[in-house]
This record gives C-alpha cells, sequence and structure tokens, in this order.
C-alpha cells in the first residue's frame, strides 16, 4: 500500500494539470459587454508576414494590431533598437493600432528602411510582442548588357541555352520566347530547365528557324526584361547518328537535395540522346508518395508537395531510348523549422487556482525554447515564488490578483523560429450567461436539435440543464451536456417540449436563462404526384397531399424540369395538387412538388407523358379482357413505401381504365392476396404505402370495359423492417356471458398493422370507479374473461398493442359491461278500470334490472269463481309501461302475471288481480297490491247482510204507497239517453234520482245523501233475469235503469256504492 501511494498522487497531479489544460484554453468572450468589464492582457490580432517584401512605388504599412482591456499602447524595435517614430516626419502609427505607415509621397528612398522590425503591445497587464518581420523593398534589376554570337551545333547534338537572369526580389518568373514574341514550342526534346535553361536533347535541323530569347517577369513591377537573343545554325551531317541517353542536368550519376518540411520537393533530370529518351521516377526501397507526387515538365520533373520526414530518401530517375538507358539517383534530406506541437494558451485563472502554460515544438535540428515574460527573458524577470519554469512548460500554483502578464515562448533552430503570446490572467468573475434570454428554439420531431447557453466566469462556472424546473439534471439518455453548455438531444419527442433552464455557478454565484422548446410535427407529402401517360388535350391532375405543422407557415411551390413551373391561364394550382387543363405535348416532363416550411420541406415528382390522340379508331375491332401486366420490378426502396413498375399488357382493343395491385404476405396469411391500391389506367408505376415488418409481393391486375386481366407474375419480395404499433385493436366490447364474468373483445390487428414480431395485446379493466385500480392482462388472443365480477357492473376497458419493438399509443378507454341475471320484478303494478270495456295497466321498471331490459311479458286469464278462461301472453319493448286491455267478458275478473326480461330470462313475477265491481254503475278505482280486498272482510259481509235488510223494508213501503195511488215515473234507460256531457258519465257512474220530483221536505235520503224514490215499476226479477243484463269485472250485476238529476248534490260528489239497493243485494251473492 505504501508503494501505490506516490502513484495515486502523481495520477492525481497529471488530472489537475489536464483540466488546467482544459481551462487554459477558454479565452475571454467577445461580448462588448464582457469586454469592457474585464481586464485583460494585450493579444497581437494581425500583423505582417516575417519576410515582408513591398513595392518600392507604394507606401509602406507594417500591420499590428492588438485587443485588450485597458486599451494597449504601441511600440517599435528596428534592428534590435528603440524606433522613435515620433522624430521621424515619413512615419507614423495610426490611432488606436500600431500599424506602421511609411509616406513617401514627399520623398525618400524606401531602401532606407529596409530592416528587422518588432511590435510591442503594453497594457497595465502585460505586454505582447509581434514576430520579428524582415522588410525587403522589391527590385527589379536590369539585364546586364553582353553581346551574344551565333551557335554553331551538329544537328543530333544536344545543347542547352543559359538564361542567367538578374537576381530580383523575389526571383523573377522565367519563360522562353523568339524576338518575334512567339512562345517556343516544348516537349521532350526541348525544354526548359527548373534553373530557366533551354534544354535540347538533341537538335533538329528545324531548330535554326528561329532565334531563342530569354524574359524574365518581375513580380511588383509587372515588367518583362527581355535577354539578347540566341542565333543557332545547325551544321547537316549525312545522317544523324543514334546515341545512348546522357544526363545534361544534374551532371554524374548521383546528387543530393535538402528540403524543409512542409514545402514542395521539386526533382529534376533532364537528359541528352537520340531519339529523345524517357524519363521515368522510383524510390529506393518503396513506393513514390502516394496522393502527393506529380510529374512536370514532360516527366522530367516529379515534384512532391507539403514534404514531410517520411520523404527522405534515395529518388532515382531513369533517362531510356532504344539504345540504352542510365540513371542518377538523388539523395533527398528532409529538415524543419519549427513547428508546434503544443502552442501555449492563454490562460484565466481565479485566485488560488493553479495552472500551467505548455510550450512544445518540434523540428530538424530540434529547436531550443526560450520564455519571455512582457518581452524579457524570464530569467531577468522579477521572481515570482507562484510560477516555475521547466523546460517547455511553467506551473503556476495558488495565483492571486495582480499575477497577471503575457508570456512569450520562442522556438528556434538554424531553420527559422517561432513566437507565441499567451497571457495569464487572473479574474474572479461571477457566473454570466452570454445567450438572449428567452430564446424559443423550434425543432421537427424526432430531428436532432442543441440548446445553446455560452456562458462565463472565473472560476469556470460548472453548467447544468433542467426543464420544467424539475431537480434532476438533464443528461444521459436523449440528452447530451457539452463543456461550452450546450444542450443536444439526440431526436426531439413532442415530450420534449417545454421550458428549459439552463444555471451556471461557480463560489461567486450563480446567473440562469430559459430556452423554450417547441417541437413541430414534420412536413410530409403523403399522396405525391405519380407518372402519368394522358392524350394531348385531356386534363390530368397531379397531386400533391401535404401533412405538416398547423403552427408553420406552408409554401408549396412546383418545378418543370427542374426549373419554377410559370402557374399560367391553363393550370390552377391547388391546396392538394395541380391540373392542367387542355394538355399540349409542350406539357411533357418532369413534375417536382416542394413542401417546405421554415424548418424543413418535403419534394416528390412524376413524370408526365403527352400522347397524340389518333385520327381514325378502328372501332369494330373484337374487344377482349386485357393480357396481364408483366416484367414488375421495385425500386426507391425505402422504410415505409416501394416504387412498383411494371409494363402494361394489351389493351385487346378496350383501353384500360383500371390497375389493382395486390400483395401477398407470408407472416400471417400466407398465400393469400389482398388489395392494395388502384390506379388510373394511363399509370404504370406508383409509389405504394408499406407498413413495418411485412414480407411483401406484389402482384398487377388491369381492367378494361370487358374485365380484368389475369394477375401478373408475383414480384420479387421486399421486407421492411420492424417498428412498434400506431394503432391499438378496434372493436372493443366488454359483456358478460355468464352472471358472475365479462368477456372483452376486440377486433386484432391484421398482418399490416403488427409492425412487429410476437405480437400481443395488454388488457387493462377496472371498476368504473376513479379511485379504483387497473387490472392487467397480456393475451396473444383477441379475447380475455374476467371472472368473479358482480352483477351488470361498469367496467372501464383498455386493450393496447405491444410487439418487441414497443407499445403502440396510449388506447381509448370503453366502457363494458359484466354478466346479467334475471331481473327482479316491477317495482308495482297499478290496475285501473275506467269503464265496464276496458282494463287499464300500469307498471314500473324492476328495482334491480341485472342487465339490460329487453321487454316486458304480461300472461293474463280471466276467471269466475272457480271457472278460469285460458291464458293470453302480451310482449312488451322494455321502454313500455302502460298496456289497456279490451275486456271480452265483462263479468268475471282477471289475473294478471308481469314479468321483467333481459338476455338471460324472465326475471320474478308480479302478480295482481282486478277488483270485483261494488256499484254497476260506477267504475272501480285503482287497485293495486296494497289495496286489501274488502268484499272477502267479515265485517263487510255483515255490514251488507244489514244494508239488504233496510233496502227490503224500503221496497215494502214502496209497494204499500204505490198501491195507495202516489205516482213515481221510472225512465227505462234504454229509453233516455244520457247526456254525454254528464260528469257523471265521463268517469263511469250512474247516478239514481226522479226528475220529475222534487224531493219532499220530510223525504229520506239515502246513505250517500241522495233523495231516495218514493216508488219504483221496476221488479227485482227484472234485475235477475233482464236480457241486457251484465256482469263487472267481479261478476257483479250492473243494471239498466237510471234517471236523470232534477237537482244538483247537496252533499258532492261522493261514492253511491253503499246506498244502491241493487249492488248492495248483488254483491252479496
Amino acid at each position: 500500500m505504501v508503494m501505490q501511494r506516490p502513484q495515486l498522487t502523481r495520477a492525481g497531479i497529471a488530472f489537475a494539470l489536464y483540466l488546467h489544460h482544459l481551462i487554459s484554453a477558454i479565452e475571454v468572450p467577445l461580448d462588448s459587454n464582457i469586454q469592457s468589464e474585464l481586464p485583460q492582457p494585450p493579444t497581437i490580432t494581425k500583423q505582417s508576414v516575417k519576410d515582408y517584401i513591398v513595392d518600392p512605388r507604394d507606401n509602406i504599412f507594417i500591420e499590428c494590431e492588438a485587443k485588450g482591456n485597458p486599451v494597449p499602447t504601441f511600440s517599435w524595435t528596428r534592428n534590435g533598437k528603440f524606433f522613435n517614430v515620433a522624430k521621424d516626419p515619413k512615419v507614423s502609427m495610426r490611432r488606436r493600432s500600431g500599424t506602421l505607415v511609411i509616406d513617401f509621397h514627399g520623398g525618400g528612398r524606401p531602401e532606407d528602411y529596409e530592416g528587422e522590425y518588432q511590435c510591442f503591445a503594453r497594457n497595465d497587464y502585460g505586454t505582447a510582442l509581434s514576430s520579428k518581420i524582415h522588410l525587403q523593398v522589391s527590385k527589379s534589376p536590369l539585364w546586364p548588357k553582353e553581346k551574344v554570337d551565333v551557335i554553331e551545333v551538329d544537328e543530333g547534338a544536344p545543347l542547352s541555352l543559359q538564361c542567367n537572369p538578374p537576381p530580383g526580389l523575389p526571383s523573377p518568373v522565367i519563360f522562353w520566347m523568339s524576338s518575334s514574341m512567339e512562345p517556343i514550342h516544348q516537349d521532350k526534346r526541348v525544354s526548359q530547365g527548373q534553373n530557366g535553361d533551354l534544354y535540347f536533347s538533341n537538335v533538329l535541323l528545324q531548330d535554326a528557324q528561329t532565334d531563342y530569347s530569354c524574359n524574365a517577369r518581375f513580380h511588383f513591377t509587372h515588367t518583362i526584361q527581355q535577354k539578347n537573343p540566341y542565333t543557332l545554325k545547325v551544321k547537316t551531317t549525312r545522317g544523324v547518328t543514334e546515341t545512348t541517353p546522357s544526363f545534361m542536368y544534374p551532371y554524374g550519376t548521383s546528387s543530393s537535395q535538402m528540403v524543409l518540411r512542409g514545402v514542395d520537393l521539386l526533382l529534376e533530370c533532364i537528359a541528352s540522346g537520340v531519339p529523345a529518351p524517357d524519363i521515368m521516377w522510383y524510390k529506393k526501397g518503396g513506393e513514390l508518395p502516394a496522393g502527393k507526387t506529380k510529374l512536370e515538365n514532360f516527366n522530367k520533373a516529379l515534384r512532391i508537395s507539403n514534404v514531410s520526414e517520411e520523404d527522405s530518401g534515395e529518388y532515382f530517375c531513369l533517362a531510356s531510348n532504344k539504345m540504352g538507358s542510365i540513371r542518377h539517383t538523388i539523395s533527398v534530406r528532409v529538415k524543419a523549422a519549427p513547428y508546434w506541437l503544443d502552442e501555449p494558451q492563454n490562460l484565466i485563472l481565479a485566485p488560488g487556482e493553479d495552472g500551467r502554460l505548455v510550450c512544445r515544438a518540434n523540428g530538424n535540428p530540434k529547436p531550443t525554447i526560450q520564455w519571455l515574460v512582457n518581452g524579457e527573458p524570464i530569467e531577468a524577470s522579477p521572481p515570482n515564488p507562484s510560477r516555475e519554469v521547466s523546460g517547455d512548460t511553467i506551473v503556476f500554483r495558488d495565483t492571486q490578483i495582480g499575477s497577471s502578464a503575457v508570456y512569450q515562448c520562442n522556438a528556434s533552430n538554424e531553420h527559422g523560429y517561432l513566437l507565441a503570446n499567451a497571457f495569464v490572467s487572473v479574474l474572479d468573475v461571477p457566473p454570466r450567461i452570454l445567450a438572449p434570454r428567452n430564446q424559443l428554439i423550434k425543432v421537427i420531431q424526432y430531428n436532432r436539435t442543441r440548446l445553446d447557453c455560452p456562458f462565463f466566469g472565473s472560476p469556470i462556472p460548472t453548467l447544468r440543464w433542467f426543464k420544467n424546473g424539475q431537480g434532476n439534471t438533464l443528461d444521459g439518455g436523449n440528452y447530451k451536456a457539452h463543456e461550452n453548455g450546450s444542450l443536444e438531444m439526440n431526436m426531439a419527442r413532442k415530450e420534449d417540449q417545454g421550458i428549459y433552464t439552463c444555471v451556471a455557478t461557480n463560489i461567486l454565484g450563480k446567473a440562469e436563462a430559459q430556452v423554450r422548446l417547441e417541437v413541430k410535427d414534420p412536413t410530409r407529402i403523403v399522396r405525391g404526384p405519380e407518372d402519368q401517360v394522358v392524350k394531348r388535350g385531356s386534363m390530368p391532375r397531379l397531386h400533391c397531399r401535404i401533412k405538416h405543422d398547423p403552427t408553420l407557415k406552408l409554401t408549396v411551390t412546383w418545378l418543370k424540369d427542374d426549373a419554377p413551373l410559370y402557374i399560367g391561364n391553363r393550370m390552377k394550382k391547388e391546396d392538394d395538387g395541380l391540373t392542367i387543363y387542355g394538355v399540349a405535348e409542350k406539357d411533357q416532363g418532369d413534375y417536382t412538388c416542394i413542401a417546405s416550411t421554415e424548418l424543413d420541406k418535403d419534394s416528390a415528382k412524376a413524370y408526365l407523358t403527352v400522347l397524340a390522340v389518333p385520327a381514325n379508331r378502328l372501332r369494330d375491332l373484337p374487344k377482349e379482357r386485357p393480357d396481364r401486366p408483366r416484367d414488375l420490378e421495385l425500386t426507391d426502396l425505402a422504410e415505409r413505401s416501394v416504387r412498383l413498375t411494371w409494363i402494361p399488357g394489351d389493351d385487346n382493343n378496350s383501353p384500360i381504365t383500371d390497375y389493382i395491385v395486390q400483395f401477398e404476405e407470408d407472416r400471417f396469411q400466407p398465400g393469400i392476396w389482398h388489395n392494395h391500391s388502384s390506379y388510373p389506367g394511363s399509370v404504370n408505376s406508383a409509389v405504394l404505402s408499406l407498413s413495418p415488418y411485412v414480407n411483401y409481393q406484389f402482384r398487377v391486375i388491369a381492367v378494361n370495359d370487358v374485365g380484368s386481366s389475369l394477375p401478373s407474375m408475383p414480384s420479387e419480395r421486399y421486407q421492411t423492417n420492424g417498428a412498434r404499433p400506431e394503432i391499438n385493436p378496434t372493436g372493443v366490447q366488454g359483456a358478460g356471458t355468464q352472471k358472475n364474468n365479462m368477456e372483452i373483445t376486440w377486433t386484432p390487428l391484421n398482418a399490416t398493422q403488427a409492425y412487429g414480431p410476437n405480437l400481443r395485446y395488454i388488457v387493462r379493466w377496472r371498476r368504473r370507479d376513479p379511485r379504483g385500480s387497473w387490472y392487467n392482462e397480456t393475451v396473444k388472443t383477441p379475447r380475455h374473461v374476467v371472472w368473479n365480477t358482480p352483477i351488470y357492473v361498469p367496467y372501464e376497458i383498455k386493450v393496447q398493442a405491444e410487439n418487441d419493438f414497443g407499445r403502440a399509443p396510449e388506447p381509448d378507454t370503453v366502457i363494458g359491461y359484466s354478466g346479467e341475471d334475471l331481473p327482479s320484478s316491477p317495482r308495482y303494478l297499478r290496475i285501473r278500470q275506467p269503464n265496464l270495456e276496458t282494463i287499464n295497466l300500469e307498471w314500473d321498471h324492476p328495482e334491480h334490472p341485472n342487465g339490460v331490459l329487453t321487454g316486458y311479458s304480461l300472461r293474463y286469464q280471466a276467471f269466475n269463481g272457480s271457472k278460469t278462461g285460458r291464458t293470453l301472453v302480451e310482449n312488451f319493448s322494455p321502454n313500455q309501461t302502460r298496456f289497456t286491455l279490451q275486456r271480452t267478458d265483462p263479468i268475471s275478473r282477471y289475473r294478471f302475471f308481469l314479468r321483467a326480461r333481459t338476455q338471460v330470462g324472465d326475471g320474478e313475477s308480479i302478480v295482481e288481480e282486478s277488483p270485483a265491481l261494488l256499484n254497476e254503475a260506477t267504475p272501480t278505482p285503482a287497485y293495486t297490491k296494497n289495496h286489501v280486498d274488502i268484499a272477502t272482510q267479515g265485517w263487510f259481509i255483515g255490514l251488507m247482510c244489514a244494508i239488504a235488510l233496510l233496502v227490503l223494508i224500503l221496497l215494502i213501503v214502496c209497494f204499500i204507497k204505490r198501491s195507495r195511488g202516489g205516482k213515481y215515473p221510472v225512465r227505462d234507460n234504454k229509453d233516455e239517453h244520457l247526456n254525454p256531457e254528464d260528469k257523471n258519465v265521463e268517469d263511469g257512474s250512474f247516478d239514481y234520482s226522479d226528475e220529475d220530483n222534487k224531493p219532499l221536505p220530510n223525504s229520506q235520503t239515502s246513505l250517500d245523501g241522495t233523495i231516495k224514490q218514493q216508488e219504483s215499476d221496476d221488479s227485482l226479477v227484472d234485475y235477475g233475469e233482464g236480457g241486457e243484463g251484465q256482469f263487472n269485472e267481479d261478476g257483479s250485476f250492473i243494471g239498466q235503469y237510471t234517471v236523470k238529476k232534477d237537482k244538483e248534490e247537496t252533499e258532492g260528489n261522493e261514492s253511491s256504492e253503499a246506498t244502491s239497493p241493487v249492488n248492495a243485494i248483488y254483491s252479496l251473492a
């Protein structure tokens, strides 16, 4: 354990240093508010190049720009000494800038200002340095005067014409021309070398037909200087001797060349010989560098661009003709001026923090590293206990306010140097959010998006993201938080909408900002234009039905042959398509519909073919069903669509009107073909919409006026990838098959709706109570039975589809009911007898229906004493609660049995009997089960006997009075019609009164208060044996005699049942 502790410590230090290295890469934001508030050491932002060549005809500008807070001041050195700008009237410095301006309009020599310049930018927190700028004035020297003699050369001999241009700055561009400014034709026999000389591998007689002048073009002055021309005299011989190749440049069999890393290497081999030799290039021990070599100047030069150390080695060129070959080896050495491995970066620290500056460079030879602080060697600067220099690294520990400075790293070797500035700024700044507040970000659903929250602070704040005020930090899963403050979403979903808050925190405080994210539906062309073949003059329609987010503005444009379509009078652009009226041949072409919003777009293309209408039609040819389509081809394969193309068969003299596309899948119903879609007869290609996880096979049927063709041969199969279901089962029902269960059924998904393997259904149910608990079961068949349920109670039911890729959206809730049972009896059954011919029944629904009532069943029979009639049955609808019975037997009573009915069967019955009539002229009141039949009570029978005795006495008195001559006319009710408006007639009652004789003061009244008749011609025998007599429902006799009331009753409308002598007698019977 003791041995491991130092290792852990070193690992921790390395990790800490790595973190501080990350800190060093962060710069002060460019936000103007931040810049104006924070102190910042100078930083050089712009400077002239190290080797700076200027045009002597122009003013000289030596650039030096820097930023910092406070704004830096500038000074210059020239050739290592302070350059006093104020003392030279030709030199000035731009305002708020360090750029030098040397003005020669008033005279002066630019050459007097050549030298090495360096810029210093200072403020209160340090000094930054520019690179050393070597200023040189461009030179265009004249060609030295020389006398050029005529050059004599033998035909077939090699020849080189030297150029030797004057040394310019920069070097001039060399080219050869004749004195008449005609370019010299060059090929593998005659070519210009890298040094500007013109080489002839062998001289021909025709070479003497022109002269040769070397020209130099200088960059700044854009002048061309011409050397005196060479004149050739070619001496001919009897024949040109063929010779083996020999090198004209370079000389000998080997040479060497040094090149600096990063520049282009140019190797050259020029050979003489008859015929002119061919040049080929090789590298010993390997191939020529791949991807960076190029042969130039008729293969005489090999260029290797951007040379690196790996390009060192031996290269050789092989010159050959039919007489032989020779080769030359060039040893290439690659050196390197210093180049950065790790350039020091600005370092922003908080008080008490640690950090480091790293300056690593490489080169050949290896460069030396020198550190400076504020432009002075670090060794000569004041000691700083928090700073430690270790070779190419400066380590800072426990930095404090006031330690800010600018450090320079100089890496140099014999081939050049590098100079870099990096400041160390010690700041304590609370967090600041740099993004605008309350941003609104819109993104298309399922697209990648990013929420930005740039921030700044010292110490570097930690940034966290929250959604809708929730306490969980968003990082991981669909979210990825970046160090720069951005929150990236791999796939924006609808549920990702909301308010996002970024919170930046350090020891000095915190800052936060909100970003609102809106997820929009994608723009999709759900039905695009289709390829059509139409006849001239017809009216084709190109569909473009679009589905898009309604909150985004939609723009629809049409292209024809990839150019904007001009919508003229013959065209009508609609929301879902384009219609062309009177189509012509010029309308033929590609049509593209483009639907776009501010966030996305979609497009669909189709080709419109216009056919000329034939002048004559052979109408008399026999017509038959079309031949089957052939050569089905699937193209444009996509996740949810595929393009099906076919070749139509012969229409057999009856134009094809439609094509029917069918499909077959081999998982759920193999071998069964289903209709997929249909298309007009002018179409032979269609984009078919597909469902996930279906192994499709297609065929096409052509249709004309005669009939349908045979199906085409099937296409190749196309398997779509799986996905979670997008819809749930339909037709969800819940109903009991027994009184203690509920069977849940639904229409299962078909093969094009399953979307994946292992299709199953999650069945959930609970009693219809928000406080109830959900139960669930996963099944594969479209049926599930829930047992032990109460009788006929409502349940909430959900059925959700699921496969191995996931679940369908949340399903709708449907209401089902558990099993039904027999209903209880109706709550009551009321019987009314409004007159002698009818009986009215009224009832109420059962207190416990135990299901859905399907109706009522009424059984009834007449009875009279022990005699009963046949049983009759009436069935009623479930909403009927009244029934009127037409009596056929006025004497008998009726017994009623009423039952309610559900789909299980008839329930308990309620039994009632119609009451007996107590008054032959007055109908019985409503009778219900709650009333007691007083006719069967002992006290009532005794009372009736007493009344009968009193009536008998009254009758005797009446006969005695009549025998003494009293006249009491009684009208036969057959001769006296009742007044239909009489109140007693309406309610079915009958009144006995004497309209001719008014009551005497001493006349007797009946028990109901009416005046008794004094005499009557009626006989009791007539009541018992009259042919017109009828029986009440209870079998009692109804008399046929009545007289009109001649005076209104004095005691009101009271019932006369108890005072009618006839009723009293026959009720006793």
